[in-house]
């Protein structure tokens, strides 16, 4: 085990034979992207698995960002969490829109719902909030907010495929929901993503943003790029798409055999989102929290200690988006007090399907012997 890696993730592969059957599909159909007949059939299975009416499929969840800021006609300022991955604040910069932070909650690491009427201005057009690790921020208290103040909602759901509340998938929220589906992710079509979205009209300048603007062979009223899904991904979408609920069950498993013997471990806690009888959580990241005082060791600490094991966690979000090289010259003086101390705390361990409890044990094991005895 010693001289074994054990990475923080691994994409999940379906069965080679099923994803083969559509590659010949593919050769058969001689038709390789622009909204092809495996595209469409993922498309409607994944509306189908979501329970949800309208999707856009992007080639990347970025994308899906990018064209989704720009259907919903959002400028100024957008109000969003400093603690997030790079592309959902470069996706709003990119569009000439100026990211306001609000600080997070220690709760969930989402963004605090109780600051961000304090940060709303006459040139605040929407919010941008971003449900990490697929912990859901309180999106009715931020809808309730929008509305108050005539506000879009773009929700940055990377994190969240697969998690409901109250039995519907979070994707019901917002003007616009995206998701990732990056061969990292829980979901994956190797790159890919989509955008949710709710009327006819949004949908129409999705697709066409995602196409160069495009509505027709002579038509062309948007600048848009080139934001369109391939069969290849779709084919793979729809083979995994089927193992969702046996991916999910067996990430749980492995999550609650983490808990149990993080509790053997002294200055290390865990978040436990699904304890809400409306919540059903999606056990797609494994973040804890390191307490230096108890523990003995900080967070940097026991992440470079951990590599000598042989076992690669990751720092994320760590730094946070304001203390960029391309952010922290405008940023300097922002207060976000509970992002930069979780920030400092948080690390997430390795989780994906198939990982073994004996894998599990040697990962304890080994962040024991480094502290926490």
């Amino acid at each position: 085990m010693k001289n074994k890696k054990i990475m923080v993730t691994k994409p999940f592969l379906p069965k080679k034979r099923d994803y083969e059957k559509y590659i010949k599909k593919i050769w058969k159909n001689n038709w390789l992207t622009n909204n092809g007949p495996i595209i469409k059939e993922f498309e409607a299975k994944l509306k189908n698995y979501l329970k949800i009416e309208n999707i856009c499929l992007t080639v990347n969840g970025h994308s899906a960002l990018d064209i989704a800021i720009k259907a919903l006609e959002l400028k100024g300022e957008v109000i969003t969490t400093p603690f997030t991955f790079a592309s959902s604040i470069h996706a709003l910069t990119l569009n000439n829109i100026k990211p306001v932070f609000c600080d997070i909650k220690p709760t969930d690491l989402n963004i605090d719902e109780t600051k961000i009427e304090e940060l709303i201005t006459d040139k605040t057009t929407g919010i941008l909030p971003v449900n990490v690790y697929g912990h859901c921020s309180n999106m009715k208290e931020i809808e309730r907010i929008a509305k108050k103040h005539n506000l879009k909602v773009l929700y940055d759901g990377a994190h969240t495929f697969g998690v409901k509340e109250n039995g519907k998938s979070t994707a019901t929220y917002g003007d616009a929901y995206i998701f990732s589906f990056h061969a990292t992710k829980l979901f994956n079509t190797i790159e890919g993503g989509c955008v949710v979205y709710k009327d006819k009209q949004t949908g129409e300048k999705l697709k066409a943003y995602r196409n160069f603007g495009i509505t027709s062979e002579e038509d062309v009223p948007y600048v848009g790029g080139n934001a369109k899904m391939n069969e290849f991904q779709a084919a793979m979408g729809i083979c995994i798409l089927k193992d969702m609920d046996k991916i999910i069950e067996n990430r749980k498993k492995i999550t609650f055999y983490y808990r149990e013997k993080l509790n053997e471990v002294k200055g290390i806690s865990y978040f436990v989102p699904e304890n809400t009888s409306e919540y059903e959580y999606n056990y797609a990241y494994l973040p804890v929290l390191i307490d230096e005082k108890i523990f003995g060791f900080s967070r940097d600490e026991l992440y470079e200690k951990l590599h000598n094991y042989g076992i690669y966690t990751r720092k994320y979000f760590y730094p946070l988006i304001p203390d960029f090289k391309c952010y922290k010259d405008e940023y300097k003086n922002i207060k976000i007090p509970v992002a930069r101390e979780m920030a400092k705390k948080v690390l997430c361990l390795p989780i994906y399907y198939g990982l073994k409890k004996e894998e599990i044990d040697y990962i304890i094991e080994s962040i024991k012997k480094i502290g926490g005895k």
